[in-house]
C-alpha cells in the first residue's frame, strides 16, 4: 500500500490530478495549539476533541481516524508525508513520525521544493498539481535515525521540553530542514506569538485581516491559520512579573 498524508484537505484537489497512486489520507489537525497531552492514543484524541469543542464520535471519524491508519501501516507498506516547513507542519508531522517509528514502513518526507528562500514558510497553499508531481519526485526517504529524531522531537515539544528541543536542534537531516529556526520557534511559541501580536496591534492595525497579514509577514514560522491568530487577539494580556 502506498499512503499519502496531505497537511489539509485545501491540497487534496490538486493531489487527485496528479498521476500519483495512494490511499490518502489527510492531517485535519492543527498540534502546535491546544492541550497535546496523554499517556495513551485514546487519551490524547479525547483531549483534542475536548479542546477543538467536538463531539468526540465526530472527532474520532474525521480527524483521528486519519492518524490511526499510520498504525495499520507495515514493512511492505510506503507512506508519504506531504507537509510545509513551518512549526505548524513540522508539529503534525513529527507526530505522524512517531506514530510510524515502529511500524517498519518505508517513509518519505515530501516538501514543497518549488519555493525559495524568501517564502519558505508559505507551504502548499498555491501548489498545482504539475508542482505536487515535483514535489514527490523530490521526495526524501527517512533512515532509521530519522524516525528516531521524529519522535524524540514530538517528545520534546509535546512535552514543553526547551532542553531536549534545543539539543535536538543541532542535528542535521534533509529531512529536517530548518530544524534550529523551528526548534527555537517552538521553544517560544508560548510567549512569543503573542508579543507579536501586541507589537503589531500597538502600530495601530486592528482589523482581523490586517493583523493576519502583518502577523504571517512578521512571524511565518508559526505557520499559524485564522483560528490560532483570532485566539492570541482575544487572550488578555500575560499579568507583569514582579
Amino acid at each position: 500500500m502506498i499512503y499519502h498524508v496531505l497537511p489539509g484537505d485545501a491540497q487534496v484537489k490538486d493531489f487527485r490530478q496528479t498521476d500519483l497512486p495512494c490511499e490518502l489520507l489527510v492531517c485535519r489537525e492543527a498540534l502546535i495549539d491546544g492541550d497535546i497531552s496523554g499517556e495513551k492514543l485514546d487519551e490524547f484524541f479525547y483531549n483534542r476533541a475536548a479542546f477543538h469543542g467536538e463531539d468526540l464520535a465526530s472527532y474520532d471519524a474525521n480527524v483521528a481516524s486519519q492518524f490511526r491508519r499510520l498504525l495499520d501501516a507495515g514493512p511492505s507498506d510506503e507512506v508519504n508525508l506531504w507537509f510545509e516547513y513551518e512549526l505548524f507542519c513540522a508539529a503534525n508531522m513529527w507526530f505522524c513520525i512517531d506514530l510510524l517509528s515502529e511500524t517498519n514502513a518505508a517513509v518519505y518526507r515530501v516538501e514543497p521544493v518549488y519555493l525559495n528562500a524568501q517564502n519558505k514558510f508559505d507551504g502548499f497553499g498555491n501548489v498545482t498539481p504539475e508542482q505536487m508531481q515535483e514535489c514527490f519526485e523530490a521526495r526524501i526517504p527517512l533512515t532509521n535515525e530519522d524516525l528516531s529524531l521524529g519522535s524524540e522531537l514530538w517528545e520534546g515539544f509535546r512535552n514543553d521540553d526547551a532542553e531536549k528541543l534545543q539539543s535536538l536542534s543541532t542535528e542535521v537531516s534533509p529531512a529536517f530542514p530548518y530544524l534550529a529556526e523551528i526548534c527555537a520557534a517552538a521553544i517560544d511559541r508560548h510567549t512569543r506569538p503573542a508579543e507579536i501580536v501586541r507589537e503589531i496591534t500597538s502600530d495601530g492595525v486592528r482589523d482581523f485581516g490586517g493583523v493576519f497579514v502583518e502577523f504571517k509577514k512578521r512571524a511565518g514560522i508559526y505557520g499559524y491559520g485564522d483560528s490560532q491568530v483570532q485566539r492570541l487577539l482575544s487572550e488578555p494580556p500575560a499579568a507583569a512579573s514582579g
